[in-house]
């Protein structure tokens, strides 16, 4: 199996970037090697997959790019494209980046969303984003439409591009003008606009660069050992870096294929994933923490009768805290139909340095620590014995190459080996800065160093992340990861698993912070919670946690963020508002 970069043409022979290097040029050069070769797998539950080559691919980009010139859009305009899943989404955006303006995907709103509350998302972002323009479905017109009517608003205009018609021939006169900007394009100008995780309307934008993707593409792809007989299955949305870089950018680049999956589709049938990779042969698919637990226990052993997961070299797990039992979940269900515990890997990264920072090598087990809980809540690393409170730690793994990091204190001064510190990290890959947010970039990027905000620490030149600082519970002196406290929870009967969250709320009285958490449940009696509410007390104790209150809530009741994850701020700013009826509070 060869390396794939003896995919490229001669000119690449150092590797994705050189000198005029461009993502629209890369897309091209694959279209002229392989034109017949698959790019993009659309995969919708039961109908026949649509299939672009790379040579479809991008004809159709360069009618997509000529009909947005005729719109009025520019190089350098923001475009933000809020759709459905649908397989004229990947020209479109490829269009778009083709002419120098900033492709931006934002998430197509949950029906459960009020159409207000999404509007002023789109609102916050356009106001610190700069948003140009809105490229969306003609059903959502009512609700965007009045932002650009609104006074001091960024947004010209809002297009409908799946009405367009790319069945004419185009304009050859705008196609030789947009091909020449394509050509002047150099690789230290943005090509697209991704938003950091949060929730809506609080997140950052990032700005990336030809060079920082394609830097990125071609140390991630080695360091996954990425050939020319992989394929990536995905299900991840596009507007979170997991799915957008290393499932979208990353194969387009290295000119593999990509098969794509409705994520709402997903989240209703997650066997769609299963079944994608058995008939499409998938090799590699990428995870956060939670779709392990999900798969293990969403999915009845009677659905898997035709489900075969031998051809999966790689199931990456990344985008929020890794769970030792979560793997263990996934592999116990899935051993029996090919999977691979060895095709287990780990990534730690942020939409900041494009994607990843550090990777656990392919194909070799992950490495585990057994840690004293306690020692660790005090800032340090101490191995568990048989007195120990025990946490399992699991790695991320090692830098990639072009990636830097340290961990460093409160006054961002390296800290030993085996401390409790703030990861902070330098990359090749690096953004250019929050886009029109320079008091925000210069608060976390010092020296050419950006300071992330997690926490962990370094055994061994491998890395650990435990959590984030800005959510670090301080009760009485005593440092406490909510993700330690969840973790615990998650095995309460009576609580939807995955569905807990934990924060510090303020105790005027006691002087520091208590414990308080928000856990969804389908009990409705009085009886059944006061119970639920014990056993989340014994489950604490258990850690030796005091947890202070207990809140519980109905389904679906957490607010997520755009990663798919229960948000701890927006709760806890949601719950100690004290107007949610809903609300059981102990």
């Amino acid at each position: 199996m060869s390396n794939i970069e003896n995919n490229f043409p001669d000119d690449s022979a150092k590797g994705l970037t050189g000198q005029g290097k461009t993502l629209w040029k890369r897309w091209q050069a694959n279209a002229e090697k392989n034109p017949d070769r698959e790019a993009i797998v659309h995969w919708v539950a039961g109908e026949e997959p649509i299939r672009w080559t790379y040579k479809s691919l991008i004809d159709t980009a360069k009618k997509y790019s000529v009909k947005a010139k005729e719109a009025g859009i520019k190089k350098g305009d923001v475009c933000a494209i809020v759709m459905h899943h649908n397989p004229f989404f990947y020209p479109l955006y490829l269009g778009i980046s083709r002419m120098g303006a900033l492709p931006a995907v934002l998430a197509y709103p949950n029906p459960r969303l009020h159409p207000d509350k999404f509007r002023q998302g789109i609102e916050g972002m356009a106001q610190r984003s700069g948003l140009d323009y809105i490229l969306t479905e003609r059903e959502l017109d009512p609700v965007i439409h009045p932002l650009i009517e609104k006074p001091g608003s960024t947004i010209k205009s809002v297009f409908f591009p799946l009405d367009w018609n790319i069945e004419t021939d185009i304009d050859p006169k705008l196609d030789a003008e947009i091909e020449q900007i394509a050509i002047s394009i150099n690789e230290e100008e943005p090509i697209l606009l991704q938003h950091s995780s949060g929730t809506t309307g609080l997140q950052k934008p990032v700005i990336l660069s030809h060079r920082a993707v394609l830097n990125h593409a071609q140390n991630l792809g080695n360091a996954l050992k990425l050939s020319d007989k992989d394929k990536i299955v995905s299900w991840l949305p596009l507007y979170h870096d997991f799915g957008l870089i290393a499932c979208f950018q990353i194969p387009l680049a290295f000119g593999i294929t990509t098969v794509q999956i409705n994520p709402f589709e997903w989240v209703l049938a997650p066997i769609l994933l299963l079944e994608a990779i058995t008939k499409e042969k998938g090799t590699l698919t990428c995870l956060p923490n939670f779709a392990y637990n999900v798969l293990a226990e969403k999915i009845h052993d009677d659905e898997l009768s035709d489900i075969s997961l031998e051809s999966l070299r790689l199931v990456v797990n990344g985008a929020e805290p890794v769970r030792h039992d979560s793997h263990i979940k996934f592999t116990e269900k899935f051993v029996k139909y090919g999977f691979n515990p060895l095709a287990l890997t780990v990534l730690y990264g942020m939409a900041e340095v494009s994607l990843c920072l550090t990777l656990t090598e392919p194909g070799k087990p992950i490495k585990e620590l057994i840690v004293d809980r306690n020692e660790l809540s005090r800032g340090f690393l101490k191995l568990a014995d048989e007195n120990s409170v025990k946490r399992v730690s699991v790695s991320c793994g090692r830098l990639i190459d072009g990636c830097d990091a340290r961990i460093v204190d409160e006054n961002r001064k390296d800290v030993a080996d085996g401390i409790v510190g703030e990861v902070a990290v330098k990359s090749v890959s690096m953004f250019d800065g929050y886009r029109n947010y320079p008091e925000k970039t210069a608060e976390v990027v010092e020296n050419g160093w950006y300071f992330t905000g997690d926490w962990g620490f370094r055994y061994q030149n491998e890395f650990f992340i435990i959590g984030r600082k800005k959510d670090l519970i301080i009760v009485a002196g005593k440092n406490i990861y909510p993700e330690d406290i969840e973790d615990a929870l998650n095995q309460v009967d009576g609580i939807i698993p995955g569905r807990v969250i934990s924060f510090g709320e303020e105790d005027e009285k006691m002087g520091t912070e208590q414990i308080a958490v928000v856990a969804e449940t389908k009990e409705e009696t009085e009886i059944g919670r006061n119970k639920i509410r014990l056993d989340i007390l014994k489950a604490g104790m258990a850690i030796d946690v005091n947890i202070h209150k207990v809140y519980l809530v109905p389904p679906r009741w957490l607010i997520k963020s755009s990663a798919g994850k229960p948000s701890r701020s927006a709760n806890k700013e949601r719950i100690l508002s004290r107007e949610d009826k809903q609300v059981w509070s102990r």
